[in-house]
């Protein structure tokens, strides 16, 4: 399963990179959300991990990218550490499947995505 995450904090997406690959999963990383919506418009993966708060384009600018551009139904799985119910409301209105704020544990999120797999294999 190919993963892509978009992650401004670098120690965060380093840990999690490793964590993933550890795992099993084929995992590719961008440092900012232009970066990210480059890769994305060049090679969808079968699963988007994205920070909302980042510089130049923002995780919820990630997420209408991908469901209103790029049309695709691929799982998204948001993280921030600006958990204001408004922003998470808003990232589901655009079309997000999950919402994880942080601070969390990566194991939580490998669970997250391991279920999101599962459900998409059985549908």
């Amino acid at each position: 399963m190919n993963i892509h995450l978009i992650e401004d904090e670098a120690l965060l997406r380093k840990t999690l990179e490793f964590k993933f690959k550890k795992e099993g999963y084929n995992i590719t990383t961008s440092a900012n959300g232009f970066e990210g919506k480059e890769s994305l418009s060049k090679n969808l993966p079968d699963l988007v991990i994205t920070d909302i708060m980042m510089p130049l384009v923002n995780g919820l600018e990630i997420v209408s990218h991908v469901r209103n551009v790029l049309q695709s139904d691929v799982p998204i799985i948001v993280l921030s550490s600006a958990g204001l119910e408004k922003t998470v409301l808003e990232a589901f209105e655009l079309g997000a499947d999950d919402f994880i704020s942080k601070p969390f544990s990566p194991n939580e999120l490998l669970v997250r995505v391991k279920k999101m797999f599962f459900r998409r294999k059985v549908a």
